[in-house]
């Protein structure tokens, strides 16, 4: 399998890449470096010589922070940006081998099926053309079946000029079939595997469905493209980049890390742990589409460690995570950069939002600034969620204009702010349920 296939020929440099998560993520830069580092990584070892890349591991990362100051974002981000497989769990949904609920192999049967997901999209962009001919030619059949020559070339001269965009067509489609245990609590990937085992041998369900031209359409070249890409030379790609450049952004690791706080029951966070070992240290796991080993998936680990510390982690699980970085607390002056400097700030959002409506918002530096201060001292007094207070702070301010439509010109300066969120910046009882 070639890098071109398989990383997307992903070829920035660590410089590059912080660059570029800092176009949407605010300070940070020691995460930055170090997710940028462990990035470049997967590339350096595919250039080595085969007998050593085997040997190269990644270097996992341990991301310690609070809530809200930009660990899940920068995985994200990150993975966005390598086009490479992505999955986010919370470590909280595990539970030890022996007890009801999710296992943790079933991380790596979710990155490869977000693997899967992300080459059939790539294929299908690719035959796109391809396909749309073909749904033409089954539309036309649709709309006048069994015509003539010079009716179906009437037809299609009104159907490409969009005269006959709402009028209703009857087309047959594949129809898609579940398993009686998918819906079942703990029952998914057993009903997958009696799906994939019994799929084989039952012939695909067809139905007819009426719909707009619009919507045919859509649906036939979705039918079509599916058809043109090769799925078995998908799931092979699809596992090698799940192999070569999966990246999983565990969080709460915090929370199972007990180290004698744990309140509650506990379905042995230890016992979690232990089975969490393995697959971060390099295992194989058998899935759907195969044998898939986890030697040279990227973990970046987080977890706030308020109560915790990540000295009461398993040693084990500890050795296994030896990048770590603390993420800063977010100040008001970080707050109101947030706020205007990333690509897609909150306030370009609501601008644009409402400029839909006809609203035309202004944010003066002034009023900014009290955003941010409320923001921050909310934070401080109540509960420190990070740069999702603004969410928060920002509804409650814009609540009276974002009801409106068509309102023109609206200033949003210290002044408006201020009478928005005075009241329930002094009072703790309001600023704990409201803000």
């Amino acid at each position: 399998m070639s890098d071109a296939q398989g990383l997307a020929a992903f070829d920035m440099t660590p410089l590059e890449v912080v660059e570029a998560l800092d176009r949407h993520i605010i300070g940070q830069h020691k995460a930055k470096r170090a997710v940028a580092v462990a990035l470049r990584n997967h590339l350096r070892r595919r250039r080595l010589p085969e007998a050593l890349q085997a040997e190269v591991s990644p270097k996992n990362i341990l991301m310690i922070g609070a809530t809200g100051v930009g660990k899940t974002e920068i995985a994200r981000r990150l993975a966005k940006l390598a086009r490479a497989p992505f999955l986010k769990v919370e470590a909280t949904k595990f539970t030890e081998v022996g007890y009801v609920g999710r296992d943790v192999d079933s991380i790596v049967r979710d990155l490869v099926a977000a693997a899967v997901t992300m080459v059939e999209e790539e294929r299908k962009a690719g035959v796109a053309e391809q396909a749309k001919r073909a749904a033409e030619v089954r539309l036309l059949e649709a709309l006048l079946p069994g015509g003539s020559d010079e009716g179906r070339a009437s037809m299609r001269t009104l159907l490409e000029g969009g005269k006959l965009e709402e009028r209703m067509v009857e087309i047959e489609v594949e129809e898609a079939t579940a398993s009686p245990m998918m819906g079942l609590p703990g029952m998914e990937q057993m009903g997958q595997q009696l799906q994939d085992a019994f799929s084989q041998f039952m012939p695909k369900r067809r139905a007819r469905r009426k719909l707009s031209v619009r919507e045919a359409r859509r649906v036939l070249a979705a039918e079509e493209a599916d058809r043109l890409i090769d799925h078995d030379e998908v799931q092979r790609e699809a596992v090698w980049r799940a192999e070569n450049a999966g990246i999983v952004f565990l969080d709460e690791l915090d929370k199972i890390a007990g180290g004698g706080h744990a309140q509650g029951p506990d379905v042995s966070g230890e016992g979690v742990q232990r089975d969490l070992l393995p697959i971060v240290e390099g295992t194989t796991v058998q899935t759907r589409w195969g044998p898939v080993s986890t030697d040279h998936v990227l973990f970046i680990a987080a977890g706030a460690f308020s109560v915790a510390k990540p000295s009461d982690l398993i040693p084990e699980l500890q050795g296994r995570f030896p990048v770590r970085v603390e993420l800063e607390d977010l100040t008001a002056v970080d707050l109101q950069r947030i706020l205007t400097q990333p690509e897609h700030a909150l306030t370009k959002q609501y601008q644009a939002l409402l400029a839909v409506d006809g609203t035309r918002i202004e944010f003066t530096e002034g009023g900014v600034e009290a955003l941010a201060r409320a923001a921050e001292r909310v934070n401080r007094e109540i509960e420190d969620i990070g740069a999702r207070r603004l969410h928060t702070v920002l509804e409650t301010v814009l609540e009276d204009v974002a009801f409106g439509t068509g309102l023109g010109a609206v200033r949003i300066d210290e002044v408006y702010v201020e009478r928005k969120l005075g009241d329930l910046v002094e009072d703790e009882d309001l600023s704990r349920y409201v803000l």
